[in-house]
C-alpha cells in the first residue's frame, strides 16, 4: 500500500517501529570514548558529552519545564511539519506539547554545553515550540543572539510570554513559516555559529533548510539535526546531509546528529553512546 493511502494511525505505528529498530542498531554499533582515536572527538566526548556538572541555568529552566508539563490548558496548534508521533489533533494541551515537542532534558542540556564550550554567539533555531530548548540555547551569553523561528502563532505567543518573564532579551522570536522567514533571518544574522534544525520532519524540507543555511555557515559552525531516526525520511535526510563535502565530521547520538565543518581534518563519522 502506498504511504499516501495509509491511515495516519498506521503511519504513526510504522514510524515508532522504525525508530525502535534503529535504536537497537545504534546500541549495537555505538562507541564509547575508549574506542575513539580522533583527538578532537575524544575531547568532545570527555569535555562536553560526558560533562556531568550542574550548570547555573539547569535548575531554573527545568523548573519552568515542569510547570509547562503540568499545564492542562488547551490551545489550537498550526502544524506545518510532519506533526507528532503521538497526537494528530490540532487541539493540544500545553502540557502535552511541553512533554513531546521540546528536546528532552539531557539533550537540551547537551546543546547548552556545546554552545558554552565552543563559544557560539550567533544561534539559529528552526522550531521554537514553547521555547524550553530556546532557553537553553540563550543561556550561555546574554550578549549573544538567538534567532528562533516558529510557524504556529499560538505557540509562539506562549513562548514569547516566558521569554519576557525570564528577561531573555537576547532571544529574537520570529513567527512565520520557515519558507517565509528563513532567508530574511539569515540575511539579518549574516553568519551562523550554531544551527539547530527541529522543525519539519520531512526529507525535502529538511534538506532545503540545511542547504539554504549552508552559505551562512563557516569553518567553526556547528549544526544539530534533531530526530534523525524519527522516520525513514529523516534518516535519509541525515545521511544525505552528512555526505556534504563541507561536512568534515558527523556525530550520531541517535536522537540528534551533530555536524562540524573544520577544514583541518579528514572526513569522519562516529556513532557515540549518550
Amino acid at each position: 500500500m502506498s504511504p499516501f493511502c495509509t491511515p495516519i494511525s498506521d503511519l504513526i505505528s510504522m514510524n515508532k517501529l522504525f525508530s525502535a529498530k534503529e535504536f537497537i542498531n545504534y546500541l549495537l554499533r555505538g562507541k564509547s570514548k575508549y574506542y575513539i582515536h580522533s583527538p578532537f572527538v575524544y575531547d568532545f566526548v570527555k569535555e562536553v558529552l560526558n560533562d556531568k556538572r550542574n550548570y547555573y541555568c539547569y535548575e531554573e529552566i527545568e523548573f519552568y519545564r515542569d510547570l509547562w508539563c503540568k499545564d492542562d490548558s488547551i490551545i489550537e496548534v498550526e502544524d506545518f511539519g510532519a506533526g507528532s508521533h503521538l497526537e494528530k489533533k490540532n487541539k493540544r494541551s500545553i502540557g502535552f506539547i511541553a512533554k513531546t515537542s521540546a528536546a528532552p532534558k539531557k539533550y537540551a542540556q547537551l546543546l547548552f554545553r556545546i554552545i558554552e564550550y565552543y563559544k557560539c554567539l550567533n544561534i539559529l533555531e528552526l522550531g521554537t515550540s514553547l521555547g524550553i530548548t530556546t532557553l537553553y540555547l540563550s543561556a550561555y551569553n546574554k550578549k549573544g543572539n538567538v534567532f528562533s523561528i516558529e510557524g504556529s502563532k499560538v505557540i509562539a505567543n506562549e513562548a514569547k510570554k516566558k521569554f519576557i518573564q525570564l528577561n531573555r532579551s537576547n532571544i529574537q522570536l520570529i513567527q512565520g513559516t520557515f519558507e517565509e522567514k528563513l532567508i530574511p533571518t539569515l540575511n539579518e544574522i549574516k553568519q551562523v555559529d550554531f544551527l539547530y534544525i527541529d522543525g519539519n520532519h520531512k526529507l525535502k524540507p529538511t534538506l532545503d533548510y540545511f542547504n539554504t543555511c549552508l552559505p551562512y555557515l563557516h569553518e567553526n559552525s556547528i549544526v544539530i539535526l534533531d530526530d534523525i531516526y524519527w522516520s525513514h525520511e529523516m534518516k535519509q535526510a541525515w545521511n544525505e546531509i552528512k555526505k556534504q563535502p563541507s561536512v568534515t565530521l558527523s556525530l550520531d547520538l541517535f536522537r540528534v546528529g551533530i555536524l562540524f565543518f573544520r577544514k583541518d581534518r579528514d572526513k569522519e563519522h562516529f556513532r557515540l553512546y549518550f
